[in-house]
């Protein structure tokens, strides 16, 4: 469970108005009940673990919950008067591509949306100076650009003014906007829902949650994590096939994870073939007769080869202090840890006279940039249908997501408040702990 404190009221979603419009839905062949329409007082326990029920019902109060995702008999928009915008934001992520494509399909098959529009290179196309014109997207023009990596739209990093942009977006005429992106992104999009509330506008800001690393709150996964860490599979296991092939053989793979270690530890599962795991949320050393280097000693005394996986943001407090730096969205920017693990095991080796042949795989950029698999490029869709479901309703702020297998709505609020991360004392990390052998806690 998510260690941030959460209030029945925290959980609230903001809706623009009442709604009064009848589903085009509602007049076709799911009319009956029972077949995924929801009203807003369709909810699910945020925690499902009893003893939380157990607590809230004896101080007398209801537990916290979620408003679940889907159609609704009713909608706020008028769909022949509306008009769609969907920006892409962040890093590249598998899976992009079949959000913008079940948006525009939804929007336009489902609801009747016909002005839909595409904003270019993040936020920066809603910022005039920058000279990015909008462009027009139909069902042809986004058929079959699942079968792409990246962003049909393109992408960038950081924001802009706010007030620049929601005068964009009413210069545009715009009523929703459906923004993809990650944690930065999704506070970037709050700030343009809230200041579209301080002017008492009428569009929709509706998030869908895009971190290839997996670490957004209160959510099962992310989309594009399946297929990242697919990617990172083959890695792993090219990295067991070097090392087996070369007398004391080192394959050392670095995978994406700046805050968490969730791709890490699921290629190291995946594959069976790691020998040591390191994650950003587990601190380990280097020397003494815990550490990592006295492991690998054993490990090639032993069997002769090893695999190691270490994820972007493991290690940090490791490598010599440099003047910290952020990205353009506020990120700080980490050192890199694979290469000064590999100069650092190298040295361990030269120095000790020991012939070691180390293979140093670091796929990153490969594994963000490949098309979504097939999973995950059916959760797109279904996070490209409940966005458009949301916004056509008159939901804002919010984000939708996947929670205890239930699609929902949460607050954008919400979301950003902090990251996931991989719990050292819970299931996963053991997990990893026992298929690899390692200690729970290197040298610390």
């Amino acid at each position: 469970m998510n260690a941030i404190s959460v209030t029945v009221e925290d959980l609230n979603i903001c809706n623009l108005g009442p709604r009064e419009i009848s589903s085009p839905g509602w007049k076709r062949d799911f009319a009956a009940e029972g077949t995924g329409w929801h009203s807003d007082g369709d909810r699910i326990l945020l925690n499902d673990h009893i003893k939380s029920v157990s607590v809230a019902m004896r101080d007398g109060g209801e537990p916290p919950t979620l408003e679940l995702a889907g159609p609704r008999h009713e909608i706020f928009f008028n769909p022949a008067d509306t008009c769609c915008a969907i920006v892409t934001c962040g890093g590249l992520c598998p899976g992009i591509n079949d959000v913008i494509r079940a948006i525009v399909m939804q929007a336009y098959y489902v609801y009747g949306v016909r002005r839909i529009i595409g904003i270019q290179y993040g936020y920066e196309g809603l910022d005039p100076a920058h000279g990015h014109k909008p462009i027009e997207l139909t069902p042809d023009d986004v058929r079959n650009i699942p079968y792409f990596g990246g962003s049909f739209l393109g992408s960038s990093r950081g924001r802009k003014d706010t007030k620049v942009m929601v005068n964009r977006l009413e210069a545009l005429g715009v009523n929703m906007l459906f923004v993809i992106g990650g944690d930065g992104s999704q506070r970037g999009a709050h700030d343009i829902y809230e200041e579209v509330q301080r002017r008492g506008g009428r569009i929709a800001i509706v998030g869908v949650p895009k971190t290839i690393d997996n670490d957004l709150m209160f959510m099962d996964r992310s989309f594009g994590y399946q297929t990242a860490f697919a990617a990172a599979f083959h890695a792993v296991t090219a990295a067991h096939t070097e090392s087996r092939g070369a007398r004391n053989g080192m394959g050392l793979v670095k995978l994406m994870g700046r805050d968490s270690g969730f791709i890490a530890c699921s290629a190291a599962l995946a594959t069976g073939e790691a020998n040591v795991v390191l994650i950003p949320e587990v601190p380990f050393a280097l020397e003494g007769p815990n550490g990592l280097l006295e492991i690998l000693d054993q490990r090639l005394v032993t069997r002769g080869h090893a695999v190691v996986i270490v994820a972007e943001g493991a290690g940090q407090d490791l490598i010599p202090a440099t003047e910290s730096a952020t990205d353009a969205s506020g990120n700080k920017l980490h050192a890199d840890i694979g290469v000064f693990l590999k100069e650092r095991i190298c040295r361990h080796f030269r120095e000790k006279e020991i012939e070691l042949n180390l293979k140093y795989i670091d796929p990153s950029y490969l594994i963000r940039s490949v098309p979504a698999a097939p999973e995950d490029r059916i959760f797109c869709l279904n996070l490209g249908r409940h966005a458009v479901h949301a916004g056509m309703a008159g939901k804002t702020g919010m984000v939708v997501a996947r929670w205890h297998q239930r699609f929902v709505h949460l607050p954008m609020n919400l979301v950003t408040r902090g990251r996931r991360k991989v719990d050292p004392n819970g299931d996963l990390w053991r997990s990893v702990v026992e298929a690899t052998g390692q200690p729970a806690r290197m040298g610390r």
